[in-house]
C-alpha cells in the first residue's frame, strides 16, 4: 500500500569528513567543596562538557576552548543524525583539518559554573531541599569558573594543556588560566575580549539585568514552578545581540527594509526588518537559556579585572609563562582594540612572548565566528607554529 503523506522520519545529513560528527555531552560530578571568590562554598558541583579528538599518549595535545556568555559545552558536531539540527556554536573552527584540528588535538569544552546547560547553576537543585537554587546560588566569578575547569582537566588526566583558547567571555577565562595557573598551559589564545570589564560593557549588562528584574514573572528569581520571565530575558538578549554586531553589518543585512509590508504602518507594530530580527533572536534565546543564569554570568563578566588581585595589569602579566596570541577586530565596539593593546603592552613590558593581530572585519564582535578563513590563517597558523616548536624540543 502506498501513501502520499510526507515521511515523519528526519532527513539524515550526508557524511562530512571535516565534521566531528555525532557527539555526546557528558557530565562530571565533583563531590568536593569548591570555595568561591566571595567566600561562599559549593558542597558539590557538576560540569557539562564535550571532548573531540583523542588525547595522545604523552597527554600533551589537549586544548581547552572556553565559551562566551550564551555558549555551552557543545562547540562542534551534532547530537543527532537529523539534518535540520544546527551544529555546535564554533563548528567552523573545530574538526578534522580545521583551525582546532581534531586529527592532532584533544579538544575540551565545558559549560561554565553558573550556566544552564548541564553545569551547576541557579536552576540546579539546592543540596538542602532539592528545589532550584534561584538566588540562593552564590555569586560566581570568572576565577570561580576557571577553578572549576581545573578540576575537570584533572579528571580528564591532563596535567598541562597545550593551549587555552577563548573569545569574548572565553577570552577572560583564557587570561585567568594564564595568570592563575601559568604552569598548566603552553599557549593562550585571547580573542575579541578584555582583561578588565569596562564601564560601557557593565552598562549594557546592567540594562539586560534590569529588563529581567522588571518582568513580574521573575518573582525575585523564584519562578521555576511557574512561567519564566521570558519577556525580560528576551529584551536582555536583544540588547546584547546589538552589541555583538556593527552598524555596518546591521545596515548591510537590514538597512531600512520593511518587514512584511510595503509602507510604514504608523502604529507600534513591527515596521522594519531589523525589529523582526531582534524579536526573533530574543524569542529564540528564551527557549535555551535560564534568566537567573543570565544574571549570574553577566555579573561574572562585570566583576572581571585581572589586575585587581595583582595591583596592576603589569603585575598580573608578570605571572604569565605561556606565549600569547592576541586578536582584535576593527568593527568590534564591545571589546575594542585598545583593550587588547593594553594587555599586549603589559605582557611585552613583562618580557613575555606576544603575537598580536588586528583584523579588519565588518561583522562587529561576532567577527570571530564569521571570519572563518582569516581566523584559520591567524589562529590556526599560531597553533601550528606552537605545535612544531613543542615537538622540535623533544
Amino acid at each position: 500500500m502506498t501513501t502520499n503523506e510526507p515521511s515523519t522520519q528526519p532527513h539524515t545529513r550526508p557524511h562530512d569528513p571535516h565534521s566531528v560528527g555525532i557527539v555526546k555531552t557528558q557530565t562530571a560530578f565533583f563531590d568536593e567543596t569548591l570555595v568561591l571568590s566571595s567566600g561562599s562554598e559549593l558542597k558539590y558541583f557538576t560540569l557539562a562538557y564535550e571532548t573531540y579528538g583523542k588525547l595522545n599518549l604523552e597527554r600533551t595535545n589537549a586544548i581547552l576552548i572556553c565559551h562566551a556568555l550564551s555558549g555551552n559545552a557543545h562547540v562542534a558536531g551534532y547530537h543527532t543524525e537529523d539534518a535540520n539540527e544546527k551544529p555546535g556554536w564554533w563548528d567552523d573552527a573545530v574538526g578534522p583539518g580545521k583551525m582546532f584540528d581534531t586529527d592532532r588535538f584533544f579538544i575540551i569544552c565545558s559549560n561554565v559554573l553558573g550556566g544552564c546547560s548541564g553545569s551547576t547553576g541557579p536552576a540546579s537543585p539546592h543540596p538542602d531541599d532539592g528545589k532550584p537554587y534561584g538566588l540562593r546560588f552564590p555569586v560566581v566569578t570568572i576565577q570561580d569558573m576557571v577553578k572549576a575547569q581545573t578540576r575537570l582537566v584533572d579528571r580528564l588526566g591532563v596535567k598541562r594543556l597545550f593551549a587555552v583558547a577563548g573569545a569574548s567571555m572565553g577570552g577572560m577565562q583564557a587570561v585567568e588560566w594564564a595568570v592563575s595557573y601559568p604552569e598548566r598551559m603552553g599557549s593562550t589564545l585571547f580573542i575579541a575580549s578584555t582583561p578588565i570589564a569596562s564601564a560601557q560593557q557593565i552598562s549594557f549588562n546592567e540594562i539586560g539585568r534590569q529588563a529581567i528584574y522588571a518582568d513580574p514573572r521573575w518573582q525575585g528569581g523564584s519562578y521555576y514552578d511557574s512561567e519564566p520571565p521570558s519577556g525580560g530575558l528576551s529584551i536582555a538578549r536583544m540588547i546584547g545581540h546589538i552589541t555583538y554586531m556593527s552598524e555596518h553589518s546591521l545596515d548591510q543585512k537590514f538597512g531600512r527594509r520593511l518587514q512584511d509590508r510595503e509602507q510604514l504602518g504608523y502604529n507600534f507594530q513591527t515596521d522594519f526588518a531589523v525589529e523582526s530580527y531582534l524579536s526573533y533572536q530574543g524569542n529564540k534565546f528564551v527557549d535555551r537559556f535560564d534568566a537567573n543564569s543570565y544574571l549570574y554570568v553577566t555579573k561574572a563578566l562585570d566583576y572581571y579585572d585581572i589586575s585587581e588581585q595583582y595591583v596592576s595589569l603589569e603585575a598580573a602579566a608578570e605571572r604569565v609563562q605561556a606565549p600569547f596570541l592576541v586578536v582584535s577586530f576593527s568593527s568590534d565596539w564591545l571589546y575594542p582594540k585598545h583593550h587588547h593593546d593594553d594587555w599586549a603592552a603589559a605582557l611585552r613590558g613583562a618580557g613575555k612572548q606576544v603575537e598580536q593581530h588586528h583584523i579588519v572585519a565588518s561583522f562587529g564582535h561576532d567577527s570571530f565566528l564569521v571570519e572563518v578563513e582569516t581566523m584559520t590563517r591567524v589562529v590556526g597558523g599560531f597553533i601550528d607554529r606552537r605545535w612544531e616548536q613543542m615537538n622540535a624540543k623533544k
